[in-house]
């Protein structure tokens, strides 16, 4: 059976209130005696409770994380480095995937509310005004990551998506590419904005994107090489499709390879966010980089000021957008056997 407080304070001959303060390391105790309780926790083996402790502080050192898809590569990634920081602060994380359904993030709200966290983050694009409030009446921090939000009482940490998308367009055109196609979730809005910033500097080279030349569409690794076979087809020649999100892309492309089409002799192909799945895809993803670990790092940092201090001072925060090239977009114009 598991030693309790009251078993240790009685071998060690001391308080139970002795034993806690040795324990949250607070009061004036002699260091005989700190020494001498530390050596007793030891050797019964006795792990404090930590909704206990958490009790007692009015903190239960834990973060609630709740994502759209942990399947996607950058989420994996984001989750990862949050975990990674959150240990460094001797915090612990609870990490849910919703999968973009609304019922199911509101489910995993109410439970990471029972479990009393001490801040949530939140990576999907559905939490609504109403959600906030309730929020915002347990005093309870929140964080929206990767996706804008102009709510005075939520911390936000993205990327500029419509200038990535931008300077996805200007890469693919200065490459000779002038007829493309587009594959995103449109359901986000952060990947509306990077096509919304594609779209735009296409125009300005008087080269129109139409709607049909966009393809809405959740990553699925099922059924993807017929779903690409018919985004291939048209009345034009596709030369380059741009990817929202680094997933996409590397489905795009292996769905490529199974139709017998070489990446970027037959078609180019980019993505976005800079993922690990970008530096193992054969042939290596050219795609926009999130600078992901600066955001992670940027976030914890106003989150954890905003639990320890309860001081909710919340912003904005934007960062910059950058090429990064590899092998999967052809020059057309030093490539004269392209397709």
């Amino acid at each position: 059976m598991r030693p309790t407080i009251y078993d240790v304070a009685q071998v060690a001959g001391v308080s139970i209130a002795t034993v806690s303060k040795v324990i949250n390391k607070t009061g004036n105790i002699s260091e005989k005696t700190r020494l001498h309780v530390k050596n007793v926790i030891k050797e019964m083996e006795y792990e404090p409770s930590s909704i206990a402790s958490a009790l007692s502080k009015k903190k239960t050192k834990t973060i609630g994380i709740i994502v759209p898809n942990i399947a996607n590569p950058f989420y994996g990634e984001i989750t990862r480095l949050l975990e990674q920081i959150a240990n460094r602060h001797d915090y612990s994380i609870i990490l849910s995937s919703t999968y973009n359904h609304p019922e199911r993030e509101k489910q995993y709200i109410r439970f990471l509310l029972q479990k009393e966290v001490d801040a949530i983050i939140i990576g999907t694009e559905l939490l609504s005004d109403q959600v906030i409030k309730k929020l915002n009446k347990r005093n309870i921090p929140i964080a929206k990551l990767s996706v804008p939000i102009e709510e005075k009482n939520v911390i936000s940490v993205t990327t500029d998506n419509y200038a990535g998308g931008y300077l996805a367009a200007r890469y693919l055109y200065e490459n000779g590419h002038l007829t493309t196609k587009i594959i995103g979730d449109l359901t986000r809005q952060s990947e509306c904005d990077r096509v919304a910033g594609f779209r735009a500097f296409y125009k300005e080279k008087g080269i129109v994107i139409s709607d049909d030349q966009i393809i809405s569409r959740e990553p699925l690794f099922e059924e993807e090489s017929p779903f690409i076979d018919l985004v291939l087809k048209g009345a034009e020649k596709v030369t380059a499709i741009f990817s929202t999100t680094d997933f996409q892309a590397v489905l795009t492309m292996n769905a490529l390879h199974e139709l017998g089409y070489s990446i970027p002799n037959d078609y180019s192909v980019i993505g976005f966010d800079n993922t690990m799945y970008a530096k193992l895809s054969q042939p290596t993803l050219t795609t926009i980089e999130q600078p992901i670990r600066e955001m992670t790092e940027l976030l914890f940092q106003q989150l954890l000021c905003a639990i320890e201090t309860e001081e909710m001072t919340y912003k904005v925060n934007v960062f910059t957008p950058r090429l990064i090239e590899r092998q999967s977009v052809c020059n057309i114009h030093k490539n004269s056997s392209y397709r």
